[in-house]
């Protein structure tokens, strides 16, 4: 029974996590200003808070996929420039280089190179001979990858890698930014 209840307990938190996450700005809750804090005096400026859900502005134009690096995150973007979906991904020890690529190819199931069964491969870049692509673990995991390894997956949730395989066809651009 313990062992159910630490699950359940576990599912609520991730859950809680991804809800917290997708919040509208005018619906989250506003921090009290100090009157003696310096944005209130009118010392310092007060910071812009970083939107995760706009779209990388030095990502080009048009339809893409868009690879954010240091956030870790990969936007849909359709034609009119308007993120279709946004989604926080875990990346492997090679990485692919920012730039524009395009998908090269796509495989539907396979066997990751560190082992794990993967599904939904989409190819777009190659460094140091490692082939970089977005991809779901078919158990679902988004585990830290064994830095040791040479491999290239940047892995996503399952339904995310359904959504990436839907929208990044072979020849679709994705772009990959710091």
């Amino acid at each position: 029974m313990a062992v159910l209840t630490a699950a359940a307990v576990a599912v609520v938190g991730f859950l809680a996590y991804q809800a917290s996450a997708n919040v509208p700005d005018n619906l989250a809750a506003k921090p009290k200003t100090s009157s003696s804090s310096p944005a209130a005096t009118g010392h310092a400026k007060p910071k812009a808070k970083k939107d995760p859900l706009a779209v990388p502005a030095a990502s080009g134009k048009g339809a893409r996929v868009v690879y954010a690096l240091s956030d870790r995150r990969v936007w849909l973007v359709d034609a009119k420039g308007k993120s279709a979906r946004t989604f926080r991904v875990m990346p492997s020890a090679v990485r692919a280089l920012p730039g524009t690529y395009q998908v090269t190819s796509r495989s539907g199931t396979v066997t990751g190179s560190d082992g794990v069964p993967i599904e939904h491969v989409v190819r777009f870049a190659t460094t140091n001979d490692v082939a970089i692509g977005f991809s779901a673990a078919q158990d679902g995991s988004m585990e830290s990858p064994d830095p040791t390894l040479k491999a290239g997956g940047v892995r996503m949730s399952r339904a995310d890698g359904n959504a990436v395989w839907t929208f990044a066809t072979v020849g679709v651009k994705v772009v990959v930014v710091p």
